[in-house]
């Protein structure tokens, strides 16, 4: 490796949109070196930024023809970097690039880093996946045209860019799903649901596997789909070859699709079973980056303002386009606009009353399912509930135990704990027990959906507040009935209707001397 290789790299880790500087990134380059192939050609060869922009720069100028990153793609230019070394062992490499729409997934994923690695031999057989075979068939059309076209390409990696030829003197492969190169570099694109089982050339095998976009839409999307799409992820494209690397990019299409789990785990949310089965590392990539400080900027300042993105922060598009966390479309309950959080400089609700509900997982004796966990208070004077927090874990009973303990010294004005008894009643009181506030269960009779229109009464009027943005819950609630999961919606449900308790016909009156 060059001093130069290395200073450049040494330049570039660590940094963002907002402290990358391209002026002095190609300053570090010799002018002499550039004008000459084989200089060219030893400066990019572990510098897959540098190649982007000596042979591809057309494709990363703005409308103002001025060449700008997101934090995304100089993190993408750093991964790639290890593309150099060869997989050691099954699985060990496969990646999943979450991020917003339109931040240039498509031109990194299917042209820059797929030219880079096919120029310098770091792939030898690319088969790359879309959701149709048109759109991997356009993908590979581009990456041909800059084959076909792209001077300088040609002229320092020229059996990169000219066909394979038989003895006959006809291509080997030169279609609209296929190019073998002379330098027997290989670029298949099929559409995911093609059959591709057994797809090689000879005795080579796809070394690199590029998925992108393979979801369709959210108007033509079913988790049914979603569920059959990942089963063909599973059984026909990634054993094309085990050894081989894995890069999946994609930006969310519907609530609970397969780029869907993969953000969720990223953001510690939620783990498939799939995603840590088959060892994706995820990353995902949010619009708005909070700095140390607590201020925020912009992922790309170059193409989204700070302000446009706070100015749509607010929106079903931006959670799902953007941010990649939905809130569904599909529920008959909640929308976006029946959520209300405090005023820029408001003060929450004096909060005399407080308490942690939980909605527990259908039995205390596993931990595959999700137990609901939400702080809530309600202020009188107001006449309204505030819910502090909510969210889901995956805890056996000790460590739910722990995990109560912890919430209770990080709200220390809660006086009660409430757990619905209606799966494994019985056991909770064991669980729960020497609480320092007093414990309640509560067996729930009428059917979610009338307790959920009941507190939707209660949001729609105003009586709600969230402290914040609470994801885990406002998607579930946007979804409801047909989220995967409901059960941070439950713990909601159980304290709004405690502190605004239905008025049934024949219940005597409780004092209202204590909510406890």
């Amino acid at each position: 490796m060059t001093t130069a290789t290395r200073t450049r790299g040494g330049y570039l880790a660590g940094l963002d949109a907002e402290t990358f500087d391209l002026d002095r990134y190609l300053a570090q380059l010799d002018p002499r070196l550039l004008a000459d192939p084989e200089g060219r050609r030893t400066l990019t060869r572990l510098d897959p930024l540098l190649f982007s922009l000596v042979y591809l720069r057309h494709h990363l100028k703005g409308r103002e023809g001025e060449v700008t990153f997101a934090d995304a793609h100089l993190d993408w230019f750093r991964q790639a970097r290890q593309w150099v070394r060869p997989v050691q062992a099954p699985a060990e490499d496969r990646m999943a690039w979450i991020a917003p729409r339109s931040c240039g997934k498509s031109t990194m994923a299917f042209l820059a880093l797929p030219a880079w690695a096919a120029a310098h031999g770091f792939a030898r057989f690319i088969a790359a996946f879309a959701d149709s075979a048109i759109q991997a068939e356009t993908h590979l059309a581009t990456f041909k045209r800059e084959l076909d076209t792209n001077e300088l390409l040609r002229q320092d990696f020229p059996d990169l860019c000219a066909p394979g030829k038989r003895p006959s003197g006809a291509n080997m492969a030169d279609t609209q799903s296929m190019f073998i190169s002379r330098s027997g570099f290989v670029f298949a694109a099929r559409g995911i649901d093609a059959s591709s089982l057994g797809l090689k050339v000879g005795e080579q095998r796809p070394d690199l596997l590029l998925a992108d976009d393979v979801e369709p839409d959210e108007s033509s999307y079913s988790r049914y789909q979603a569920a059959k799409r990942l089963t063909t992820l599973q059984d026909a494209v990634l054993p094309l070859n085990v050894f081989a690397r894995v890069l999946l990019v994609g930006t969310v299409t519907m609530p609970g699709s397969i780029v869907h789990q993969l953000s969720k785990h990223a953001q510690g949310i939620e783990t498939a079973d799939w995603i840590r089965d088959e060892n994706f590392q995820v990353r995902h990539y949010r619009p708005i980056i909070k700095r140390d400080d607590g201020t925020e900027r912009s992922i790309w300042p170059a193409k989204w303002s700070i302000e446009y993105l706070q100015s749509i922060r607010h929106t079903r598009s931006f959670a799902k386009n953007y941010d990649n966390s939905p809130l569904g479309a599909d529920g008959d309950y909640w929308a976006p606009d029946d959520f209300r959080y405090p005023e820029p400089g408001e003060d929450l609700d004096p909060a005399p009353r407080m308490m942690l509900s939980i909605d527990p997982a259908v039995t205390s004796k596993v931990t595959s399912d999700f137990t609901g966990l939400a702080v809530v208070s309600h202020c009188p004077e107001r006449r309204r509930c505030t819910v502090h927090e909510a969210t889901q874990v995956k805890l056996a009973p000790a460590a739910l135990r722990e995990k109560v303990l912890a919430m209770l010294d990080e709200f220390p004005q809660i006086g009660l704990v409430l757990v619905e008894d209606n799966q494994g009643g019985e056991v909770w009181p064991h669980i729960l027990h020497n609480l320092p506030v007093k414990l309640r269960t509560v067996h729930q009779s009428a059917p979610k959906e009338v307790r959920a229109a009941r507190v939707l009464n209660h949001y729609q009027r105003g009586r709600v507040l969230h402290a914040r943005r609470l994801r885990d819950l406002e998607e579930q609630m946007c979804a409801f009935p047909k989220a995967p999961h409901d059960d941070v919606l439950d713990a909601v449900v159980s304290a709004v209707e405690r502190f605004f308790p239905p008025k049934p016909k024949a219940i005597p009156k409780v004092s209202s001397a204590s909510y406890l």
